[in-house]
């Protein structure tokens, strides 16, 4: 399982630059002018992980899989969106398809790139965006809930509880908070995610910084972290300029790059790491002399619900798994190493998988 990122922001701040960056392709125009991206990119990159390369070394893998994730490059918004202005419409429609949000936001002054506002101000310009998400979700449940009337009066209980939730939604939208702030029973997440309201999505800010400020952010990207932290949100702060210099070179080169930058590591990889940890995944993998592979699943994930990220048929027949965990493996250079120092377990249907398994499923067919 890999998760699908909507790239989102006011225009000329950095939206597609970054995105040409993580897909390294040149899919997406990046120009100075509003609307340069009007269908959605989507672009699929490698997720990177050190760990994948020590198992297949171990192995002897003649091949390396790693997981992937989705970023889509959704063109900008400005204010009005939520009534159709620029390609409001578009871009509403094209994030309400994507699990979480990257909100990328200018945090660099720069004379030749013009500001759709006017001006450079990172938190106006998240405040912007997400009252036009608020209102776009208030005039959302408002049409829902007046379609529903109909079958709640004719005793829907499934009607009833979709109303239910819709109107706690907008109990916190019409006190100026976003539906994720609203606090869900377990019972009521799956639900309540179906809803599939634009606010309810997680949020990560990327604080889009000059080239000088890549390793330590600035003042700009402090009071949006500052922000971040008010809402309970992920930030990460990005040179995308950097990155897209650094996508050109070739590997040998792009690590004396990021040192010379005062950096340890591409933005890429910081980026995904707290993608990860918004949206609660994880990493498993399965070794062998044909192939080492990644696997992403949720955190708690069971043992059958993670054979059936691989197939169907391993969760339907699901038998037991066979596990190690990634350190275990190493130090006992491989799977017999890990079983004479009795670290290798045999697990059933209970089993929680940890970030970092190696992992073996034995099915019915």
């Amino acid at each position: 399982m890999g998760f699908k990122m909507g790239i989102v922001g006011l225009p000329n701040v950095g939206k597609s630059t970054l995105f040409n960056a993580l897909t390294r392709t040149a899919a997406a125009q990046a120009a100075n002018f509003p609307f340069c991206t009007i269908e959605p990119n989507v672009g699929e990159v490698a997720v990177p992980d050190a760990r994948l390369d020590v198992l297949a070394g171990i192995a002897g893998s003649k091949q390396i899989i790693p997981t992937r994730m989705t970023f889509v490059d959704i063109a900008g918004l400005v204010r009005g969106a939520s009534k159709g202005e620029g390609l409001g419409n578009q871009f509403l429609a094209n994030i309400r398809e994507c699990d979480a949000i990257a909100h990328v936001l200018r945090c660099f002054e720069d004379g030749d790139i013009t500001h759709v506002e006017g001006r450079i101000d990172p938190v106006a310009d998240a405040e912007t965006i997400e009252t036009e998400l608020m209102l776009a979700d208030l005039e959302s449940i408002e049409r829902r809930r007046a379609n529903l009337a109909r079958k709640i009066k004719g005793g829907d209980k499934e009607a009833v509880e979709q109303d239910r939730l819709l109107t706690l939604a907008e109990k916190a939208l019409a006190e100026g908070k976003p539906a994720r702030s609203v606090k869900v029973a377990e019972d009521d997440a799956r639900n309540w995610r179906l809803l599939q309201l634009l606010t309810a999505k997680p949020v990560l800010y990327v604080c889009n910084v000059e080239e000088a400020s890549a390793a330590n952010g600035n003042s700009q990207s402090a009071r949006v972290a500052q922000m971040a932290a008010q809402q309970g949100a992920g930030v990460v702060v990005i040179s995308a300029r950097i990155e897209e210099e650094l996508a050109q070179l070739p590997p040998e080169d792009a690590g004396v790059f990021l040192e010379e930058m005062g950096l340890h590591e591409a933005g890429l990889d910081r980026l995904i790491r707290a993608g990860y940890e918004l949206l609660g995944l994880q990493t498993y993998f399965t070794v062998g002399p044909k192939e080492a592979r990644a696997w992403t699943i949720q955190k708690g994930t069971l043992a059958p619900q993670a054979a059936g990220v691989i197939h169907g048929d391993f969760e339907k027949g699901f038998i037991r798994a066979e596990t190690v965990a990634f350190d275990d493996y190493v130090a006992g250079k491989g799977e017999a190493g890990a079983k004479e120092a009795g670290k290798f377990r045999v697990e059933g249907k209970t089993y929680e998988v940890k970030d970092g398994d190696v992992l073996h499923f034995l099915f019915n067919a």
